[in-house]
């Protein structure tokens, strides 16, 4: 199991000792189908929004709450998306971004398209720069989170608008 899971609010937590996976049941709230996803933040509300969005009965959604459980997770459960909060713990969502990369081209981890929350729209440039797949600006709310994810798994890209003059 992984360092750093949660189970859902719903669910029994274990003992901080023993990692558990977050699964949750089906919503009334239709939500595109992904049989993983796996959402790296420290931020409860963050991982609430996510959760509300994305999951349903077909979706399972693991959370991690360190930026360095994020490599062990996609090995073991190879995600079909990858969420990152911009902020995050030990080690940032950009940070995160470009070791995620660095180990798909090296062929130790399966590539898989990452969805970056960000805190502000100034942080849109170097989120560009690094060329994540996709990025929503905070706060979130079910329809967009969706809208990014189904762009992201068709194998297409999100990049929402940040109303600043774009960078050469």
């Amino acid at each position: 199991m992984l360092a750093g899971c949660a189970r859902s609010a719903r669910q029994s937590v274990g003992t901080p000792a023993v990692p558990v996976l977050a699964w949750h049941p089906s919503r009334l709230v239709a939500s595109p189908t992904v049989p993983n996803v796996l959402i790296a933040t420290d931020a409860d509300w963050i991982h609430a929004e996510v959760d509300a969005a994305l999951a349903d009965k077909e979706t399972t959604v693991l959370r991690v709450r360190a930026g360095r459980d994020v490599f062990p997770a996609v090995a073991e459960h190879e995600p079909a998306l990858v969420v990152l909060d911009l902020q995050i713990g030990n080690m940032g969502g950009l940070a995160t971004f470009l070791h995620l990369q660095q180990e798909a081209e090296d062929g130790r981890l399966p590539a898989v398209p990452v969805l970056m929350l960000l805190d502000r729209p100034a942080d849109v440039p170097m989120t560009r720069r690094v060329g994540t797949e996709g990025w929503l600006i905070k706060p979130l709310d079910a329809f967009r989170l969706r809208k990014a994810a189904r762009a992201l798994l068709d194998g297409g890209t999100f990049h929402e608008p940040s109303g600043l003059v774009p960078t050469i």
